[in-house]
């Protein structure tokens, strides 16, 4: 199958590393599963929308639970439908194909046009989850039993593989992927993350949220540091209280947007008057401007 592969270059919306669009374009040209580790928040699950739109596609996602079998990504057989038509006499029960259902990874094969496929969350599966899909993976197909059919991947889809390194992954499973990890924003990507959601934000509540946030975020022995989209609740929670920059820097208003553990609570507001390391963002905060 030759297929016309465009360029994912990002999106107006979702801001990207030139380390991360490499791994993209790789995976794309290779037809090779990306998969996506990084802190939670980092992105990971926006990343795959981003490439759908930039390369416009359409995007399927499976969603995984700690009770998902591979088999469920391939098809279903509705054996409760048909054991309630048998006994109702509702349809012709002798076909089986009518009770046969594409699962995500199926609908990604069986579509005309080439799709993004995300599969959400892998580590949250049992162990054996990665290595069921391989074969699959691999010959992009799969056999039906029930029907004695074999499905074929009219197009290989793009699949976008997360990961919150819940579990290890096999070495086998890793071995055909394309990997990245998407490391936290530094601060000038950061930035421009926030341009994108906020164009008109006011200068002197960007530095000083900034400063706030990667102060709060140094801090040892942190449970959950927060994360990117927290940050952006924590900026509109702001802008709409129409909270004073000053204050920002005094009071950290609003701090459960950004905290949601006790114990980093009490740690953020022990800290907050008189901590050294928050004066020297500011100090380089100061110079960068």
């Amino acid at each position: 199958m030759n297929i016309a592969m465009k360029n994912y270059n990002g999106t107006d919306t979702y801001i990207v590393s030139q380390q991360l669009m490499d791994s993209v374009n790789v995976s794309i040209a290779l037809s090779r599963p990306l998969l996506v580790k990084g802190e939670p928040g980092t992105g990971k699950t926006l990343l795959a929308h981003s490439i759908a739109e930039g390369i416009k596609k359409d995007i399927i996602t499976w969603n995984i639970k700690s009770t998902t079998k591979a088999k469920d990504g391939l098809y279903v057989y509705d054996t409760v439908q048909r054991l309630n038509d048998s006994r109702f006499g509702d349809g012709d029960v002798a076909d089986i194909k009518k009770y046969i259902k594409m699962g995500k990874l199926g609908q990604s094969f069986t579509t005309e046009k080439q799709i993004v496929l995300l599969i959400d969350e892998i580590d949250k599966a049992d162990l054996e989850f990665p290595n069921d899909l391989l074969n699959e993976m691999d010959v992009m197909s799969f056999h039906i039993p029930e029907t004695d059919e074999t499905i074929t991947a009219i197009n290989r889809p793009i699949v976008i593989i997360t990961s919150n390194s819940e579990k290890e992954l096999p070495d086998a499973f890793l071995r055909r992927c394309i990997f990245h990890y998407i490391e936290f924003p530094d601060e000038e990507l950061m930035e421009d993350i926030i341009y994108v959601h906020f164009p008109n934000i006011e200068k002197e509540l960007m530095d000083a949220v900034m400063a706030r946030f990667y102060w709060i975020r140094s801090l040892n022995r942190l449970r959950k540091k927060p994360s990117t989209s927290e940050l952006i609740d924590w900026i509109q929670a702001l802008i709409v209280g129409g909270i004073d920059p000053d204050r920002v820097e005094e009071e950290i208003p609003f701090l459960g947007t950004l905290i949601k553990k006790n114990e980093d609570f009490v740690m953020v507001e022990r800290h907050k008057d008189y901590d050294k390391s928050y004066q020297g963002f500011r100090q380089r905060d100061g110079q960068r401007n």
